[in-house]
């Protein structure tokens, strides 16, 4: 099993910035793929941006590109994900994933195996 801890989310006014982390724990070594998805009230969940742990392969939501970035700590099992330039739209609770299956489509929710409990990042005008 591997647990997903997230972090780092809160209130910011627009143009703001907030870095998020998630800290895995774990069966670790068994991952491929980290990524961050979106929830906003109303909303169904979408994929924000998404790391391959052992190439550092990186994509991200057309939404977010040029002001979201992701990175990870492999030593220390994290995942960092650096916002800048935050929008009101940029509200939502952000959650961390993990996928083992090396042939998964980073983008997509529906593969991924585990998941955090969410962290709430608000922006406000």
């Amino acid at each position: 099993q591997v647990q997903l801890v997230e972090s780092g989310g809160g209130l910011v006014q627009a143009g703001g910035s907030l870095r998020l982390s998630c800290v895995a724990s774990g069966r670790t070594f068994s991952l491929n793929t980290m990524g961050w998805f979106r929830q906003a009230p109303g909303k169904e969940r979408e994929f924000v941006a998404g790391i391959r742990w052992s190439s550092g392969s990186i994509d991200y939501a057309e939404s977010v590109k040029g002001r979201f970035t992701i990175s990870r700590d492999n030593g220390k099992n994290i995942v960092y994900l650096q916002m800048n330039s935050l929008k009101v739209e940029d509200t939502a609770v952000y959650y961390c994933a993990a996928v083992r299956n090396t042939l998964a489509t980073m983008s997509a929710a529906t593969f991924y195996d585990y998941w955090g409990q969410g962290t709430q990042v608000t922006v406000s005008p």
